[in-house]
């Protein structure tokens, strides 16, 4: 198993200067980033087939165990106050439960039965979308997930970090990175856990991209639960229609704290107009603004990045 495997470089790493060290470590996240970008055909993949299944009204489910299940559960746990994705349609299920975010719990990563019997208790089915995370691609619990989860036709990715993994076997979609051997041998908290980390929010922002969650690169379905986020609606609201913040903040007020439907607001439109077109849109913002101008659909935007400013690792 390759992201077990001690690798002769660091074989006298204890011996090292402190900046030898800390060098080697940072070559370790850049490695990181590098094989999350080798995944991005399968991230792309997923991600559309995860859009097509929510449609349907079904949840985002993360599992996992130990350094990968906090993982999982840090990108879900962001995705109702950035995207206000709905509570009610997001599972976080760890190995050994909310005790094992904060300490380890001995022998949860290896309870099979409960984490079929989650899956069960939860009435995973067709609709739901199941995002199972291991970095050896074996974790009893993290498979049994996957497999129950696949029985009753949820849609399954498995995220790992050794090449033909169960976990990435077995999964509908596959997302492999190929992190290798880490500087302390074993120690998958390090390249691999960044790895995921970028996979994660990589997989689950292009999802809320292309479900509308987002506009002209603002995030327009934030919830504004503290004064911070509140601010940042306001901000956002300006930057989209350049007006005062006495318009904005009353046009807030009408929309309920909704910044999209704030903005439709703003720009002139009727609040029953503007929640019918959000929901006719099914919440997408661009295509909501496109309907009420009775412009057509687009397809695609070309993206400003060129070659030129494509990150190199």
């Amino acid at each position: 198993m390759e992201t077990e495997r001690p690798s002769p470089r660091y074989s006298s790493i204890d011996a090292w200067e402190p900046s030898e060290i800390l060098d080697a470590m940072i070559e370790g996240q850049f490695a990181a980033v590098a094989a999350v970008r080798a995944a991005r055909p399968a991230m792309e993949a997923a991600a559309l087939a995860v859009v097509r299944r929510l449609a349907h009204g079904g949840r985002i489910v993360y599992v996992g165990a130990g350094t990968s299940g906090r993982l999982a559960v840090q990108d879900g746990a962001e995705l109702t106050p950035t995207f206000s994705w709905p509570q009610e349609r997001l599972l976080l299920l760890m190995a050994g439960g909310d005790d094992a975010l904060l300490k380890a719990v001995e022998g949860a990563e290896d309870e099979t039965e409960r984490g079929a019997e989650l899956m069960r208790r939860h009435a995973i089915g067709e609709a739901d979308v199941v995002i199972a995370v291991a970095a050896s691609g074996t974790t009893p619990f993290t498979l049994a997930c996957l497999r129950e989860a696949a029985r009753h036709g949820a849609l399954t990715i498995g995220v790992a970090n050794n090449r033909d993994a169960p976990l990435l076997a077995e999964a509908e979609h596959e997302i492999f990175l190929d992190t290798g051997s880490e500087a302390i041998a074993g120690s998958t908290r390090m390249k691999a856990g960044t790895a995921q980390r970028v996979a994660l929010l990589m997989l689950s922002s292009l999802v809320m991209i292309l479900q509308g969650r987002v506009y002209e690169g603002l995030m327009v379905d934030v919830q504004a639960s503290n004064k911070k986020l509140a601010r940042r609606s306001e901000r956002i609201l300006a930057r989209l229609t350049g007006r005062e913040s006495a318009e904005i903040g009353a046009a807030l007020r009408r929309a309920g704290g909704s910044v999209k439907l704030a903005y439709l607001l703003l720009e002139g439109h009727g609040l029953g107009e503007a929640r019918a077109a959000l929901e006719g849109s099914r919440g997408h913002l661009r295509r909501a603004v496109e309907a009420l101008a009775g412009a057509p659909a687009e397809g695609p935007k070309k993206s400003g990045v060129t070659e030129a400013h494509r990150p190199e690792f």
